[in-house]
């Protein structure tokens, strides 16, 4: 059983009117909107917590457990706190690439998107010293990001997916390309979403209830399984929440059926391994055979 934490980091790449977007973002601490004529000061605010406060607590959890974990980082959010870059290079950990900014692509146009992918990928690049093997985007892709990312060259993976519990191959014109499933059921999002979290401890128990029904699916032969948990600075970042998270992660860990692991180790040892076992209606790639 493996574990991959992604710690989302997007503080500083939300739409904003600074940034000349024309809008502000919803994704604060609460999904009330301002503007766009103004400025909405307050989510600002929220997203501000994230960069200043949350992703050290959050850092500074994961160096106290000595546990690998992936940044998933805007690039633009990753140059305005070059500080975190430093600790992504000094921890040892790995860069998700999370688009050039924390906006939309999946209307975007062919150009202006593979435009973006290549400055994020020289950005994130010069800052860490290590160009990034995997990427997502706020929530959804466009028809033509796979395609761009396999013409790009230098990417190994994506996790625009949330159809799977097992990394798999896409076909992408002939070309087998990696997917290692994201997922927003074991993630913080749920602080915002409806039906919301009440207490930090239903997060807890949410990933706890996961973690304990994958273990037994492989304890009974049923495969190996990947568990991938979301969490955001702003959100998880926060004192009570992090308690929550903390509270999962020392459960998890002092499972001796239980790994973390980064997500481009992951990859790289899916890409490696896939051809040596399969499940009862997949194939040995990992897709689902139809």
């Amino acid at each position: 059983m493996v574990v991959n934490v992604v710690i989302n980091y997007e503080a500083g790449a939300e739409y904003s009117l600074q940034d000349g977007d024309g809008r502000n973002d919803t994704w604060g601490e609460y999904s009330y909107q301002v503007g766009p004529e103004v400025r909405d000061l307050g989510t600002e605010t929220h997203f501000e917590f994230g960069s200043r406060a949350g992703i050290w607590r959050l850092t500074r959890l994961f160096d106290r457990l000595c546990l690998p974990v992936t940044i998933g980082a805007c690039a633009v959010a990753l140059q305005r706190n070059p500080e975190l870059a430093e600790w992504v290079v000094e921890s040892g950990n790995d860069v998700l690439a999370h688009g050039w900014r924390w906006t939309e692509m999946s209307g975007s146009t062919r150009e202006r998107e593979g435009d973006e992918i290549r400055r994020a990928v020289a950005a994130i690049e010069e800052l860490t010293g290590s160009r990034p093997l995997g990427w997502y985007l706020r929530s959804f892709p466009s028809v033509n990001t796979r395609e761009l990312l396999v013409e790009e060259g230098g990417f190994l993976y994506d996790s625009d997916s949330c159809n799977d519990e097992l990394p798999y191959f896409a076909d992408v014109r002939g070309r087998a390309f990696l997917v290692v499933p994201y997922s927003k059921v074991y993630n913080d999002v749920r602080y915002l979403l409806e039906p919301t979290y009440a207490t930090p401890r239903h997060f807890s128990e949410t990933l706890r209830a996961g973690l304990d029904y994958l273990c037994e699916e492989a304890a009974r032969g049923e495969g190996r399984r990947m568990m991938t948990v979301g969490v955001h600075e702003r959100w998880s970042g926060q004192a009570a929440r992090t308690s929550a998270l903390a509270d999962f992660l020392e459960y998890a860990s002092e499972r001796p059926d239980v790994a973390f692991m980064r997500r481009a180790d992951i990859a790289q040892w899916w890409i490696g391994h896939h051809h040596e076992w399969a499940l009862p209606g997949r194939s040995a790639t990992g897709g689902v055979t139809r």
